[in-house]
């Protein structure tokens, strides 16, 4: 079964919070609307760009769904 992008995020998160995808996993798990059951890159996106202001560049989240993508085939 696939993960929803939001597991993959909570499996990023750890101690030191220097990393920007921490970073984003860490907040993400403190938004309680964040979309958590879905795998889609637009609904997901959209709700980035439109409802939050934890994260500072769209380009984080671009290069961890690349990444969410490769590693939950």
């Amino acid at each position: 079964m696939r993960k929803s992008f939001y597991q993959y995020l909570q499996a990023l998160k750890g101690p030191s919070h220097q990393d920007e995808a921490q970073i984003f996993a860490t907040h993400a798990s403190h938004d309680i609307q964040f979309p958590k059951h879905s795998e889609d890159y637009h609904e997901i996106s959209s709700y980035l760009e439109m409802n939050v202001d934890y994260l500072p560049s769209m380009d984080i989240f671009d290069r961890i769904w690349a990444n969410y993508l490769e590693n939950n085939k």
